[in-house]
């Protein structure tokens, strides 16, 4: 049977924090407030664990999920590479609604998908989550809902639609209905590369213009992103 624990008293939020560290260590799936939607977490290092996250939400390996980090220190043992323009971006939105696409550590132990070497990162405004996250390391997050339906801003709601596939939910109150904005930094890389916003969100483009200027690539956002 699932367990939903308010974390707004202080007895359920220790019991809560406590099984879901044990959850996740096992390979079990976490439902976690963040400072977007709710978010469905898992085991970043166990492909067992992520693929488990995928079927809950309905999701092929076509649709890799985002991971949540706790700092900065953590993203840069992740990336192959940080070009100055994220190191920018991070100062000013992380904590924050920003999801960075980056390369991938080519040494990384995990399987998260069809990323194609690449790694979506954010780090989350929400105590809750950071204290999690402090204490796993980095979790393979995606929005708390089946595929298909609106993400859950509730941790009643994620329950409703993923009911005993997770093991443990923490109910953080009532969440923003706005996820994160995700750009995709790739390209950075190589000379004359830009940003590219794959999905606006929380963070606007003129504010990530404001910091990187003329990097930020024009035209729309991309269609079929994964959500974090």
């Amino acid at each position: 049977m699932s367990r939903l624990f308010d974390s707004s008293v202080e007895s359920d939020l220790l019991t809560g924090m406590r099984l879901a560290r044990t959850a996740l260590r096992r390979g079990e799936l976490v439902v976690i407030p963040t400072d977007t939607v709710y978010g469905i977490a898992a085991d970043a290092f166990s492909p067992r664990a992520v693929q488990r996250l995928l079927d809950a939400k309905g999701r092929t390996r076509q649709s890799p999920p985002p991971v949540l980090v706790p700092g900065v220190q953590t993203l840069e043992a992740l990336a192959a590479v940080i070009p100055d323009a994220v190191r920018k971006l991070v100062d000013a939105f992380w904590p924050g609604g920003l999801t960075i696409v980056l390369p991938a550590q080519p040494s990384l132990a995990w399987d998260l998908g069809d990323t194609d070497g690449t790694v979506a990162v954010r780090m989350p405004d929400n105590r809750i989550a950071l204290e999690l996250l402090t204490e796993t390391g980095p979790l393979a997050v995606s929005s708390a809902n089946l595929t298909g339906q609106p993400a859950a801003t509730t941790a009643t709601a994620a329950e409703a639609m993923l009911g005993d596939t997770v093991e443990v939910y923490l109910d953080g109150g009532e969440s923003s209905s706005v996820a994160s904005t995700i750009v995709d930094a790739t390209r950075l890389i190589a000379p004359g590369g830009r940003l590219s916003i794959l999905r606006e969100g929380a963070v606007s483009r003129e504010q990530i213009r404001d910091v990187i200027g003329d990097l930020l690539e024009e035209g729309a956002p991309e269609d079929g992103v994964s959500d974090a």
